[in-house]
């Protein structure tokens, strides 16, 4: 009878053993993806120089807009290059930001335009819609208003999508799609974590997601694009019906790439990082915020996102350590719980100092479980709720990604 609780407790601790040595092997490989990845290489000069329409909607500004969108006056690429800005109304306090930029940099072909058409429930897609209407250039790259580019930024994306050598290795993925490359797009960073709260979300984009966008890639062709800033050929874009197939969809940049991989286009992403410089945001902002995240990608692509929970290394390793704890049998189990929260934490770190160029921008050690173990109400949220915020409005999401206005 004394060996029943003995065998109870193994038995116990091997159910928490296995899913903590399996999130523990996830991110292991999410790290050695993320290494082999060309981070921050530049390309040669490229070959070709096509024009570029670059189409800029913007919504609201605070003390971070007019140095964002300044950045991209000064591109140093050697095509034509035309942007447009577009607002819903003249109301806007965006466009005295616009006005005086286009004033202060007058060789470059830049326009306010207002978009005050709604065409759509996604007012950033609406904005878009209105903005190609004017577009001179096959090559258009869409921005959110928020994000902060390097001068040599046009030149490396414009190398993948338009030069014959656009073909580097871009991807970590065990096969090539055939067909015409349609969509580059690249991975953004947290750049001015001010908060507590940001820098909690800060582990979340500048060490997991872009790693975790890599270890998809790893198992598949791309079929999905980032939207901070991406880099699409307009016969591409015209092959799925143009912006105005996306304009009830939450997530349009995943529908983009989706659809045009559908219709035979291949997908890169460029090893450039841009920069998203947010306002302050408080704790209860940046949940929503990762909220609205996590809604979105759990009906963009539900199964992944449910076994998703799987890769918590820090969730499974704490809990195995805890059963450990209560009744251990040996040492062992809690000195290997302990070193797969450890070797997390140390995983995190590294991603984050090679994905962001200066030590202040690293999230402190402890923000890595606290991130993982906040994560878990995240991930349940997304399952029982249907509400996203988003930009000031109240949205259903529906099981198709389309949005409803509340």
């Amino acid at each position: 009878m004394d060996c029943f609780p003995v065998t109870l407790v193994k038995f116990t601790d091997a159910i928490f053993a296995i899913p903590a040595i399996l999130s523990l092997a996830l991110a292991l490989w999410q790290w050695l993806v993320a290494r082999r990845f060309p981070l921050h290489q530049r390309a040669a000069k490229p070959s070709v120089t096509p024009g570029v329409t670059v189409l800029k909607p913007v919504k609201g500004c605070d003390e971070t807009t007019a140095d964002s969108l300044q950045s991209w006056f000064q591109q140093t690429y050697a095509g034509p290059q035309q942007i447009l800005f577009g607002v819903t109304t003249a109301a806007d306090p965006a466009c005295k930001i616009i006005s005086d930029l286009i004033q202060r940099n007058p060789g470059c072909d830049a326009r306010l335009v207002i978009c005050g058409e709604s065409l759509g429930t996604n007012g950033k897609v609406s904005t878009l819609i209105q903005l190609e209407r004017l577009a001179k250039h096959e090559f258009i790259l869409v921005s959110d208003a928020d994000v902060r580019v390097p001068g040599d930024y046009l030149a490396n994306i414009i190398s993948i999508l338009a030069s014959p050598d656009g073909e580097r290795a871009t991807m970590p993925s065990p096969k090539q799609m055939k067909g015409e490359m349609g969509l580059v797009s690249c991975f953004y960073r947290l750049a001015n974590p001010t908060t507590a709260a940001m820098r909690w979300e800060a582990v979340a984009i500048n060490a997991d997601f872009w790693s975790q966008v890599l270890q998809a890639a790893s198992l598949r062709p791309l079929d999905f694009a980032l939207g901070a800033a991406l880099l699409v050929r307009r016969p591409a874009l015209r092959d799925i019906g143009g912006f105005d197939s996306l304009a009830n969809y939450l997530a349009d940049d995943y529908q983009l790439g989706r659809r045009l991989v559908h219709k035979g286009h291949r997908l890169a992403l460029c090893p450039v990082v841009v920069e998203c410089w947010n306002a302050p945001m408080n704790w209860g902002e940046v949940w929503q915020h990762q909220l609205r995240w996590a809604r979105t990608i759990r009906v963009c692509q539900p199964l992944p996102y449910f076994f998703s929970i799987l890769s918590n290394a820090t969730v499974w390793p704490l809990l195995w350590l805890m059963i450990s704890m209560i009744s251990p049998v040996t040492l062992c189990p809690v000195v290997a719980a302990v070193a797969c929260l450890l070797i997390r934490i140390c995983l995190a770190q590294n991603l984050q100092r090679r994905f962001t160029p200066g030590k202040d921008l690293v999230s402190s050690w402890w923000l890595v479980p606290v991130k993982d173990l906040l994560q878990v109400p995240l991930w349940l949220g997304a399952f029982v709720g249907n509400r996203v915020e988003w930009r000031g409005q109240q949205m259903k999401l529906r099981s198709d990604g389309t949005l409803i206005v509340q």
